[in-house]
């Protein structure tokens, strides 16, 4: 299956000098957030696959004017072709906001997941807004990472971990690509494409 993922900043190649080309052979687009609505709902037009979305931290729009067409995945499992994608957006609270939280915030907020993920026996892919603690995040509180993000992936071993909010452009420890035990951690900053099992194809 491959997965479009996007984040933080609009793509040109896929707004303004759109060509539905561009989006040949994609199955899922998945949004970590920080993104103009009407710019979800112009992709979900054009898009035959779901497009899937958590909140950034600069989303309080959505309340007003949602992504039309578009799937909300926060604290969800949303199954496509076999593949589970998990959903908790936001970033650190580091001011007044509605998708900010502390560290037990979002300790609550996975506690209250527990069940859903039992049910699904897992998930393969880690969609959020931050990053994991310690890992591709910032030094400062705005652009710390999450720690329950981490005993995630040491409990379940997700396939692919994706977030945004780090833009590759901050220089230091920003980078697209990374690694946890064993999953895959991508930094979706505008857009990047990558495949993840489908595993449609491994039920008889």
């Amino acid at each position: 299956m491959k997965v479009l993922a996007i984040a933080d900043t609009e793509s040109k190649a896929l707004w303004d000098y759109f060509d539905r080309s561009r989006l040949e052979g994609v199955d899922v687009i998945v949004s970590c957030g920080d993104l103009d609505p009407r710019y979800l709902s112009f992709l979900a037009t054009f898009f035959q696959g779901p497009v899937l979305y958590v909140h950034g931290n600069h989303d309080d729009g959505y309340d007003r004017e949602p992504p039309d067409g578009c799937i909300c995945i926060d604290d969800d499992i949303f199954v496509y072709k076999g593949v589970r994608f998990l959903g908790l957006g936001g970033s650190m609270r580091y001011k007044p906001g509605r998708y900010q939280y502390t560290q037990k915030d979002m300790d609550w907020r996975l506690r209250r997941l527990w069940l859903k993920i039992r049910r699904n026996q897992g998930f393969d892919v880690l969609v959020s807004h931050a990053p994991a603690f310690g890992l591709n995040d910032g030094d400062g509180l705005p652009h710390q990472g999450f720690a329950a993000f981490n005993r995630l992936m040491d409990a379940y071993s997700p396939q692919v971990f994706v977030h945004g909010h780090i833009h590759l452009n901050y220089g230091g420890r920003s980078r697209r690509i990374d690694h946890y035990k064993d999953t895959l951690v991508i930094n979706a900053y505008e857009k990047y494409l990558f495949e993840v099992e489908d595993k449609s194809q491994s039920i008889p």
